[in-house]
């Protein structure tokens, strides 16, 4: 019998009669090198220079001109997988967006109150909130690719179908609102994952900065493009037919330009390999997680305030312009939708900026300390606070204030999201990121955006006295200040995190299986759950 460690592949070897589940190394035994050429096998003891050793026939085994082994994606397609995901990244905040963009106009078509208005939000978080973890689940266990392809095509039918609805049937719009969360759950929870089995250290963080840059460009483009279809076509219901047919060209690209990578192979390490542990192992591992969970929770508070200022900022502008006389009520449909338009200006720069600077700083700070990236984090959300009051509080003085406030406010605001996608994916193993990814959805969005925009609507209802355009101006005006004191306790989460950062970065690094710990292996035509013990010598 032969002398390799074999614990990956499903077939037996006609020689040593290994059969087994996973091979630990690269190479494997002789006959099972020739008959699965796959890049999960290795010699059990091996440094980084035995993969040129002779083989059978005593002939040098050429390496690769490229870097794709270990991915099975070559650096050309890699790069454009990543625009391509950016592409379906930036339309998936430009639909989110595009109900924002014209919400005075679909608040006078159905004639609804605040707290209606906010569950058009909070109804598409809840279902995106709640799908995540499947997609997740899914997204460590199946086909990436394929998953997303179905979610953005049954997404792009959900939306082109809410653009029908009449002024009588306000549930349905909540309803298809709810159904585009599915087709969104199943993109967000897997793109990132295979960005990062794409790419490791700082070419990782560059392209998950180029990633996010999509979310305040697609954000506001949904405002323009929402508000200036309204314009156009002198009615709201066209400002949702924008993005179906550009979805559908997304799965076009997706099916044809993506391809799948391996999960964790561009970080193998030879000593060692990853299995699949169950969902409820894994997501004890994440709870016992501190940096995961305490980043977590600094996100949500992200999650907060955008969501609440997405929802409420254009309209909050708009009462403010109707308060001091600068705009006319709206008393007909389509309304003045211009602070949406500059709003989206707005979120588009400050998007970039913050996403930009964030990582050049975090780049920067990392030679000084290894705490570098939750500093930052914390850093964006202490000093959006300040200024994100400021704004506020000046919308019934100076306009010009006010948009300078939120354009910095919403500037360090936006220093936080790459930074935080990074910090998820060095500090939890590979077979872990989709769920984690899944996780940090749903907690981020069930406290965070599923209830803000909400939350918002009715604390502005309750603290509204009358109906007269100054109290719809200042009861929405107060609720809004809850955002500041939000993102001051989002600051407190990123400092906490700094505590655990190197530790669990260090632990991900250089996890291995326990010996003990349950791996797939073959029996009679089924996959049974055994110990690692029962399977290797």
């Amino acid at each position: 019998m032969c002398q390799w460690t074999v614990a990956c592949v499903t077939k037996i070897c006609d020689t040593c009669q290994w059969t087994a589940s996973c091979v630990s190394c690269r190479g494997a035994c002789p006959v099972m090198s020739r008959t699965d050429v796959s890049a999960d096998t290795t010699p059990f003891f091996s440094d980084d220079n035995e993969g040129e050793g002779p083989t059978d026939n005593g002939v040098v085994s050429p390496q690769p001109e490229e870097e794709e082994s270990a991915s099975g994606v070559s650096d050309r397609r890699a790069k454009v997988t990543v625009i391509v995901l950016c592409y379906i990244n930036l339309l998936n905040y430009m639909d989110r967006f595009t109900v924002a963009g014209v919400l005075p106009d679909i608040e006078q078509f159905f004639s609804i109150s605040d707290g209606k208005s906010g569950l058009l939000q909070t109804v598409f978080i809840c279902s995106y909130m709640f799908l995540a973890p499947l997609f997740g689940y899914l997204g460590d266990r199946c086909n990436r690719k394929s998953i997303m392809c179905v979610g953005i095509f049954f997404w792009s039918l959900v939306t082109l179908a809410s653009s029908f609805i009449g002024k009588e049937h306000f549930w349905a719009l909540l309803l298809t609102r709810g159904l585009v969360g599915v087709g969104e759950a199943s993109y967000s929870t897997i793109a990132p994952t295979i960005i990062a089995d794409l790419f490791i250290k700082e070419t990782r963080t560059n392209m998950l900065s180029i990633f996010y840059f999509a979310i305040p460009v697609g954000s506001g483009l949904g405002y323009i493009v929402g508000s200036k279809v309204n314009d156009v076509a002198g009615d709201w219901h066209w400002a949702l037919r924008v993005t179906p047919g550009l979805g559908l060209l997304a799965v076009f690209l997706l099916f044809f330009v993506v391809q799948e990578p391996k999960r964790g192979a561009i970080e193998a390490r030879p000593e060692h390999t990853l299995h699949r542990t169950s969902w409820m192992m894994d997501i004890k591992a994440l709870c016992r997680n501190p940096s995961f969970i305490l980043s977590t929770f600094g996100f949500t508070t992200v999650a907060f305030v955008t969501g609440s200022l997405a929802l409420w900022a254009p309209a909050f502008l708009f009462r403010a312009g109707v308060f001091t006389g600068e705009k006319q009520p709206c008393l007909k449909v389509p309304c003045d939708n211009s602070d949406s338009v500059i709003f989206g200006i707005i979120t588009v720069v400050t998007g970039i900026l913050g996403v930009a600077s964030g990582v050049q700083v975090s780049k920067k700070l990392r030679t000084r300390t290894p705490r570098a990236d939750p500093l930052v984090c914390a850093a964006g959300l202490l000093l959006a606070a300040p200024f994100l009051y400021l704004s506020i509080m000046f919308a019934q003085a100076s306009t010009v204030a006010t948009y300078v406030f939120i354009f910095l406010g919403e500037t360090f605001l936006s220093m936080n999201w790459a930074v935080v996608a990074d910090m998820l994916l060095y500090v939890v193993i590979p077979t872990r990121r989709s769920t984690a990814e899944a996780f940090q959805i749903v907690l981020s969005h069930l406290l965070g955006d599923a209830i803000s925009p909400y939350l918002i609507g009715v604390v502005s209802d309750s603290i509204k006295k009358s109906d007269s355009y100054m109290w719809e101006f200042r009861s929405l005006q107060m609720s809004l200040l809850l955002c500041s004191f939000v993102a001051v306790g989002g600051g407190a989460f990123f400092l906490a995190t700094a505590l655990f950062i190197e530790q669990d970065r260090h632990l991900a690094e250089n996890y291995v299986p326990s010996d003990d710990a349950p791996i797939i292996v073959p029996k009679r035509g089924r996959s049974t759950k055994v110990p690692v013990s029962s399977v290797l010598i």
